[in-house]
């Protein structure tokens, strides 16, 4: 961080302050002239890295209140422009501080407008700042840090005046509501106890005055004079300073103040200005004279800062992360090798065990195989269940239908199964081991209609219903009449008293199941 450094400009000298923590070092003192500009150039390339703050307390300020419409963006800020143009033509240190919204429909903006209105006073120490490439934050006047002063003293008055004395002047400061509304600088002519309690008094009864002729504040309304100063003088400003019904005079300790706002080195008389310079290094205010090409660096280095801090913050948050990832590795690591030693622990349990077994009367090798074998011959093993339901939904449709017996075996046909069949089906692929073949023997009965062609569809109609099983194959080895083929059956061709149930042969084979 770059190290900050306090100016103060007075009416006869500009005085250089280094600040760290609420004490300040005087580095140097610069006259008004050219040899003065000189020896502040020549300091400024000594301290080029620093952030400078520069704090005017001249007699050429102008104060304006105006109102302008409710606006925002970049409108709002052309407005104030416009108006700062015409109020303080050819300043180009000023800035407008917004003091509220009007309590009524339009909502208008009322504001302050403020400029410093000797820019060749300025001009030559500004150019030495430019010149040396330094960081400027901002151009403040002593005014502004008025509203500050009081709150950090937790003063609270609807209106009233501020006195203080730095660099052989007196400034006046008229508040309301917490806020600067005007403020004037008048030369001390007599710095000595009495000299300065007579100008507090004769400076604050003519502002009362002035403000009062501006219509600020009624004829007859009060105000409360604070006094900034040494504890030595407040029997002689008590003495001069006597209140009256419209000025009441209160008095505060300039060393009080100084703790009370955090300044660790307290002014050792009346003047003020170090308490101011502490105020404006710790709480600046939000406005300032000088304008964006005047503080060009300084906004450099706030872009600088936060890419840095951003960039610390981002490590940070990646050196944690990194952080918690190892930690993690670690106890990764630590639970593996308990599970390891658990593992080992647990084997060894288990080898102590399997020693106190009997001996075994194979190897382990031997066993598994024989374990698998039994498990394959189980899977391949078959019942005669599914062929016995095929056969039984077939002999729903056919009630004339009577079996026998039922020859069932599992792989390849007999030889006395493979006779030539009288009608026979395509020729089947050689079945596997799984593949089911049985013999089926019944008889087929004469029922209600003893014509052989009704006996004869009745045995068909049977053989289709097994046929329609896509799982079976079918071969008719014998049928119940026999006939040659190509010729019909008539009545006269069987014996008219044969009335006995008719035989049949078939031969099924009985895919697997896929």
């Amino acid at each position: 961080m770059r190290a900050r450094r306090l100016l103060f400009l007075g009416l006869h000298q500009l005085t250089a302050y280094h600040w760290q923590g609420g004490t300040l070092h005087d580095e140097g003192h610069f006259t008004i002239g050219p040899e003065g500009y000189a020896e502040f150039a020549a300091y400024l390339r000594h301290h080029s890295g620093c952030t400078f703050m520069l704090l005017a307390n001249v007699a050429e300020e102008g104060y304006q209140p105006e109102t302008i419409p409710y606006l925002q963006g970049r409108d709002r800020q052309a407005v104030i422009e416009r108006k700062l143009g015409q109020y303080f033509f050819g300043a180009s240190l000023a800035c407008a501080k917004s003091l509220g919204y009007e309590k009524n429909k339009r909502k208008d903006e009322r504001l302050l407008l403020t400029a410093l209105t000797n820019p060749a006073f300025f001009a030559p120490w500004l150019a030495a700042l430019a010149e040396a490439q330094v960081a400027l934050a901002g151009v403040y006047s002593l005014a502004q840090l008025a509203p500050l002063l009081l709150r950090r003293l937790k003063i609270a008055e609807p209106r009233c005046l501020v006195l203080s004395v730095q660099d052989q002047s007196i400034r006046q400061s008229y508040l309301e509501n917490g806020e600067l509304h005007f403020s004037r600088l008048t030369p001390l002519q007599n710095s000595s106890q009495a000299g300065i309690a007579q100008a507090f008094a004769s400076e604050a009864g003519k502002l009362q005055q002035y403000l009062t002729s501006q219509r600020l504040i009624g004829r007859d309304q009060a105000l409360t004079a604070y006094v900034l100063a040494h504890a030595g003088t407040h029997k002689a400003i008590a003495t001069s300073c006597i209140d009256t019904p419209q000025l009441n005079f209160v008095v505060i300790d300039s060393t009080d103040a100084a703790r009370r706002t955090g300044l660790k080195t307290p002014p050792p008389n009346s003047f003020s200005d170090t308490l101011f310079l502490n105020l404006l290094a710790s709480a600046p205010p939000a406005q300032q004279y000088a304008n964006d090409e005047q503080r060009h660096l300084h906004h450099l280095g706030q872009l600088r800062t936060l890419l840095l801090g951003g960039g610390a913050t981002l490590l940070g948050a990646c050196l944690l992360y990194a952080g918690l990832q190892l930690y993690d590795r670690h106890a990764v690591a630590e639970r593996s090798a308990e599970l390891r030693a658990e593992t080992q622990l647990a084997r060894q349990r288990y080898d102590a065990i399997a020693r106190t077994f009997p001996p075994m009367p194979t190897d382990s090798a031997s066993l598994h195989r024989l374990i698998e074998r039994h498990a394959e011959l189980e899977r391949a093993s078959a019942t005669p269940a599914g062929l016995y339901r095929d056969v039984a939904r077939a002999l729903h449709a056919a009630p004339t239908v009577e079996i026998d017996g039922i020859d069932w075996h599992l792989g390849a046909p007999r030889p006395n199964d493979a006779r030539p069949a009288q009608t026979a089906t395509p020729a089947a692929p050689a079945s596997s081991s799984t593949t089911e073949n049985a013999t089926l023997r019944g008889n087929l009965r004469p029922g209600t209609s003893k014509t052989p062609r009704r006996q004869l569809e009745a045995f068909e109609h049977f053989v289709d219903a097994l046929r329609a099983n896509p799982a079976l194959e079918v071969e008719v080895q014998r049928r119940p009449f026999d006939i040659e083929p190509g010729k019909s059956l008539k009545g006269s061709d069987i014996d008219s008293d044969d009335d006995k149930p008719r035989s049949f042969v078939l031969h099924l084979r009985r895919k697997p199941a896929t």
